[in-house]
C-alpha cells in the first residue's frame, strides 16, 4: 500500500473519501469500508448517548397516589342537621362532619383548608403525583368523616393528608400533626407506624418554614388520637395537620402547601 493510501486510512470522514477518490488499490478498499462502518457506529452511539443525556429526569412523585382532604366544607354551615348525624368512627360515634373554626375577622377555616388544598394539588401534580380530592368545591356539604377515609382506601393511596387550621385556646399557638393511635375495636391498625413516619416528615417540613410546634396539643408537634374517624378508618398512611394563623394571608397558605409537599416527598423517600 502506498504511503499516501496508508495516511488516508488512518483518518476518518473526509480522509476516507479522499482515499476512494485517489483510486487506491484493491487491497485498500476493504479497510476503507470497515473504517466507514466504524465511523457510522461511533456516530450512532454518540447520538444515543446525547439523547439519553437530554431526557428529563423522572418527576419526584411519578406513580404515586396522594389523597388530599380539605377539612370541613363551605356549605356545612347551612346544613347543621345533615352534618350532625352520628356515624361510626371506628372507636365510637360522632358527627358526620363539623363546620370548623374561624378567625376573629370572620375568615373561615374551611376557606383556608380549601385554598391550601388547591395549592398542594397543583404542587403535587407538578411533581408527577396523581391527586385524589375528598371534595371538589368549597360550597358543598361534607363528605362525612367515614367517606373521607374511604376515598383514600378505595384509591390505594400511598399517603393521605387532611388539612385543617387550628382553633386553639387563647394564648396558644403552633402546629400539631395528628396521627392514628391504637384502638380496641379490632380494625386493622397496620398503618399506625407508617402514619407516624408521615407525621414526623410533616413536622420536619413545617418547622422548616419557620412554624413552631403546638404549645397545647401533642408532644413535640405530634398528637396521637383515637377519636378521629378520618384516621381510625384509614387503611393507608394518613395524618391530620392542624396549622395556626395567619390563615388570611395567601402567601402563608402557599408556604404551608409547599411544606406539605416537602413532607410527602420526604415520607415517600424522595428527599
Amino acid at each position: 500500500m502506498s504511503p499516501r493510501c496508508a495516511k488516508a486510512l488512518a483518518g476518518t470522514g473526509a480522509a476516507v473519501t479522499a482515499l476512494l477518490l485517489a483510486g487506491c488499490g484493491e487491497g485498500a478498499r476493504a479497510p476503507a469500508v470497515r473504517t466507514a462502518d466504524h465511523v457510522a457506529n461511533v456516530t450512532t452511539i454518540a447520538s444515543r448517548t446525547a439523547s439519553r443525556r437530554a431526557s428529563p429526569p423522572p418527576l419526584p412523585l411519578s406513580g404515586r397516589v396522594i389523597t388530599v382532604d380539605p377539612g370541613h366544607n363551605g356549605g356545612n354551615f347551612t346544613h347543621p342537621q345533615e352534618i350532625a348525624r352520628p356515624v361510626y368512627d371506628g372507636n365510637g360515634y360522632k358527627e358526620c362532619d363539623t363546620t370548623g373554626t374561624a378567625a376573629p375577622d370572620g375568615y373561615r377555616e374551611t376557606d383556608f383548608n380549601w385554598s391550601v388544598a388547591l395549592d398542594l394539588r397543583r404542587l403535587l401534580r407538578a411533581a408527577g403525583a396523581r391527586v385524589v380530592m375528598t371534595r371538589h368545591s368549597n360550597t358543598g356539604v361534607g363528605p362525612c368523616i367515614t367517606e373521607r377515609a374511604a376515598i383514600g382506601n378505595r384509591t390505594h393511596s400511598n399517603a393521605a393528608i387532611s388539612i385543617h387550621a387550628d382553633g386553639g385556646p387563647p394564648g396558644g399557638s403552633g402546629f400539631a400533626v395528628l396521627v392514628p393511635a391504637p384502638i380496641p375495636s379490632g380494625i386493622d391498625q397496620s398503618i399506625i407506624v407508617p402514619s407516624r413516619r408521615l407525621g414526623e416528615a410533616m413536622r420536619t417540613a413545617l418547622l422548616g418554614i419557620g412554624l413552631h410546634t403546638s404549645t397545647y396539643d401533642g408532644v413535640d408537634g405530634i398528637a396521637p388520637r383515637t377519636d378521629l374517624g378520618g384516621l381510625n378508618l384509614s387503611r393507608v398512611p394518613k395524618v391530620l395537620v392542624e396549622v395556626e394563623a395567619p390563615m388570611e394571608r395567601a402567601a402563608y397558605r402557599e408556604r404551608v402547601a409547599g411544606a406539605l409537599l416537602q413532607g410527602l416527598e420526604r415520607f415517600l423517600g424522595r428527599r
